[in-house]
């Protein structure tokens, strides 16, 4: 089984190579549906995309993979553009793009198979803090200063030194080893995305403007329309979520900290908005 396999296995607590594969097919499934959904708007396929994506894991007994979600919107990104919209667009252009695209997918594939800063639990470190159990030992730090900004992640239960948060999209935690490869890859999504956005605009824009519009394949044009109005839903809340990062490096200070500093009783609200949003995302 390939790294990136084992990676998904460990990190979605699957035991079979089945339950990845299906997994990986009803991610598949969901995202062409959405984005169809999406072209469709306000038709009731929207709706029904909904109801589906809720109604899936009953249905079949499959739940969706939020990172396999995330993976299969990158390549239908990049394959629209390159049988679709390519044609349009200028030789730099196509070679920024997809540049940007196939750095994205080996950027998803190291933050999904690497080690975000995953601490072991071990009994001396116990013995010399004077602690029962490692979280004890983790929150009383100035016991023991190797344990200093340690941090157990409530959705997986790993101690993560340099704990930032858990990012459901990436099935992976973020910490001290992978932080700067996350806010690469946030940056990468911004960039490609506009990019992309750019170039479904101008596809568009001549095909209205030439009169052409009518000859085009509806599913292709459709599918064009629903991916950059994905892409521009998609950067508007990254810009956002990309200044808040910004802003905690400047400062020195991680979100989990700031979160139980700031609002000590919305720490659990937090972890819940994950987990919803971990579930509609991934539609279990």
């Amino acid at each position: 089984m390939s790294r990136l396999a084992s990676g998904l296995q460990r990190l979605r607590r699957s035991s079979s190579q089945w339950e990845v594969l299906w997994s990986a097919l009803a991610s598949c499934g969901l995202v062409l549906f959405s984005q169809l959904a999406v072209a469709m708007v306000p038709r009731l396929v929207f709706i029904a995309a909904i109801v589906l994506g809720r109604l899936w894991r009953r249905f079949i007994g499959v739940a969706a993979s939020a990172p396999l979600f995330v993976l299969f919107n990158i390549l239908l990104l990049w394959g629209v553009y390159v049988f679709v919209i390519r044609r349009e667009t200028s030789s730099l252009l196509d070679m920024l793009i997809n540049a940007e695209c196939a750095l994205l997918l080996w950027g998803f594939y190291r933050i999904l198979s690497g080690d975000p800063g995953i601490v072991a639990c071990d009994s001396s470190y116990l013995e010399e803090a004077g602690c029962k159990d490692f979280v004890e030992a983790i929150y009383s730090s100035e016991k023991l200063p190797m344990l200093s900004r340690v941090r157990q992640c409530t959705w997986c239960k790993a101690n993560i030194r340099g704990y930032d948060h858990h990012c459901p999209a990436f099935g992976t935690c973020i910490g001290q080893k992978n932080h700067r490869l996350f806010m690469a890859l946030l940056t990468g999504f911004v960039v490609a995305e506009s990019t992309y956005t750019m170039c479904s605009t101008k596809y568009i824009t001549r095909c209205i403007s030439s009169g052409t519009i009518r000859s085009e394949n509806p599913v292709s044009l459709n599918i064009v329309i629903s991916t950059t109005l994905f892409s521009i839903l998609q950067v508007l809340w990254q810009i956002v979520f990309l200044m808040w990062h910004i802003y905690c490096i400047c400062f020195n200070i991680k979100t989990d900290e700031w979160v139980i500093s700031n609002f000590p009783c919305f720490g659990v609200f937090v972890h819940q908005l994950q987990v919803v949003f971990s579930l509609a995302v991934s539609c279990s």
